[in-house]
């Protein structure tokens, strides 16, 4: 373990990339553990944080630790040790650990911390460990492989063919995203291999993509549908039960009946674009700005203002 910290985490200058996932694990844990204290009206542990009648999140306090922590390495940025860039990366953790526990009430602006949609706050610390983990490890996204190498030392063909290759990438990235794939999108963005499968294979039913290209298909869809009851539905259960070990169960139980929710969603093709409004259109000559006989005044409903003489000429 030693040998590893030095060679692959110090030597490459990574030790405060660790700090930070320490102090960011450390202040999910802690916080993580204090609400669920709270929730369970222990009287030993201290409540809620209050000023008068208002409850202050501990996101505000995630925000400031972040904001003064994030001054301090761009004040130390050329002359600071690694040891100060260490200890404002491991505050820095802390501080983004608070904020996104409460990623979900940014999200949805209304306290949803116990509701399912809470849950949202979990998935968001999952993507920043995995996205630390994998860079802490030394795994480079792909679109940016050995880029600062190629900017260096080759020439022009070769910089163009990087630049193709970052465009290229991130399309496929914004495909398999479209199709609802997150985790797909977010680990093919260090393999690539995951975001050709993920863009070739078929969407999630709920996606925007399966919105857009598969409304006018329904063989397509279900078939959509049919891989995501058979496939999803452990994957969904699974997900839920290891947030709710770790965050703990929403007000409403639906450990069970979450994933069939998710599974037993209704799919609404996307919207047709909207016409654009009658003033707008181009007119046509028999519109009655360009129709000299729609000038004239129309003939009077009233029988009694009605020529006799064209009465008799209608008759005949």
């Amino acid at each position: 373990m030693r040998r590893w910290l030095e060679d692959e985490v110090i030597s490459h200058g990574r030790l405060p990339l660790l700090c930070f996932l320490l102090g960011f694990i450390l202040g999910f844990v802690v916080i993580r553990v204090s609400v669920r204290m709270i929730r369970a009206n222990v009287r030993w542990w201290p409540g809620n944080v209050k000023a008068g009648d208002t409850h202050i999140h501990h996101m505000v306090f995630g925000v400031i630790t972040v904001l003064l922590s994030g001054i301090g390495l761009i004040a130390t940025a050329e002359d600071a040790t690694q040891v100060t860039s260490s200890v404002l990366s491991a505050i820095f953790g802390i501080g983004a650990a608070l904020v996104l526990d409460e990623f979900a009430l940014i999200f949805y602006l209304r306290d949803v911390y116990w509701s399912e949609q809470g849950r949202t706050s979990v998935d968001a610390v999952f993507v920043a460990l995995a996205v630390t983990g994998l860079l802490l490890l030394g795994v480079q996204p792909a679109t940016f492989l050995d880029y600062d190498e190629f900017r260096k030392s080759a020439g022009v063909g070769v910089r163009v063919g990087v630049a193709i290759t970052v465009v290229v990438n991130l399309a496929l990235a914004a495909v398999v995203i479209a199709k609802g794939k997150i985790w797909t999108g977010l680990f093919g963005m260090f393999f690539t291999p995951f975001l050709l499968v993920g863009a070739v294979r078929l969407s999630r039913p709920g996606a925007p993509w399966a919105r857009w290209r598969y409304g006018n298909r329904p063989k397509t869809m279900n078939r959509a549908i049919a891989r995501e009851r058979r496939y999803r539905r452990p994957v969904i259960r699974a997900k839920i039960f290891v947030q709710d070990l770790i965050a703990g169960k929403p007000d409403v139980e639906h450990a069970r009946t979450a994933a069939e929710a998710v599974l037993a969603r209704t799919v609404v093709a996307a919207p047709p674009a909207p016409l654009p409004h009658p003033h707008l259109l181009p007119r046509r000559r028999t519109d009655p700005a360009f129709d000299i006989s729609a000038s004239k005044s129309p003939p009077s409903k009233n029988p009694a203002s009605r020529n006799p003489a064209s009465d008799q000429h209608g008759d005949e």
